[in-house]
């Protein structure tokens, strides 16, 4: 089985930004991949002109804000990195008949980026340092920095729904009347700095097929 893989295009954001992008990308990921019994919810978002989808299901909901918040967490000790999270689905399998032991077999990966910026200040003619909070942005630059973040996360959302209608071979059957995530998952944090960012992105680029116990 291959294991198909997507990369979403790399996003800029502020720390107040992250809990809304997260909640939106995971969520729709999540969303497609739920394809037994869900009850959908419709999420308009805070900070932009967006709406997404969630599934409905308390476990779901629960795992994604938990590993949002401890993003979160580690952007706030390793400030202005690039930073990662990887939402992989697996099956499981025996290793063997005489053997307890099971294999994860991954058959999709999404990579969500994001590069976490600081508030910039850029003072106009005539514009003193004290008329600028130190660390905000002009009303121009924020205008501008959201309008960026909304359209690029229009186009994310887009080319999510574009990937799980154009990738189907690839899905394993789906057990009957499964509720919630049709496939079991993990969702991963990753920085540039960590030994799985560069085992995870070799993969990327060779394509090649994981089978972890």
């Amino acid at each position: 089985m291959n294991c198909e893989v997507c990369e979403l295009k790399e996003l800029e954001v502020e720390q107040f930004e992250i809990k809304e992008v997260l909640s939106c990308v995971l969520h729709t990921i999540l969303f497609h991949r739920a394809l037994g019994l869900i009850r959908p919810k419709d999420v308009d978002c805070e900070l932009f002109e967006l709406t997404y989808v969630q599934c409905g299901v308390a476990d779901v909901e629960k795992e994604i804000e938990e590993k949002i918040d401890e993003f979160i967490h580690k952007v706030k000790k390793h400030p202005n990195r690039r930073s990662q999270i990887c939402v992989s689905f697996f099956e499981t399998k025996q290793a063997a008949w005489f053997s307890n032991k099971s294999d994860r077999i991954y058959f999709e990966r999404w990579f969500i980026n994001l590069n976490i910026i600081n508030h910039k200040t850029h003072n106009k003619p005539n514009q003193s340092k004290v008329d600028i909070d130190p660390g905000e942005f002009t009303f121009d630059e924020r205008e501008t920095h959201r309008n960026k973040l909304e359209s690029s996360l229009r186009e994310i959302l887009f080319e999510i729904i574009k990937f799980v209608n154009e990738k189907r071979d690839h899905l394993p059957n789906i057990p009957p009347n499964i509720e919630g995530a049709s496939f079991p998952y993990e969702i991963s944090i990753l920085s540039s700095s960590d030994s799985s960012f560069r085992v995870l992105k070799r993969m990327l680029q060779t394509g090649q097929q994981t089978m972890l116990s």
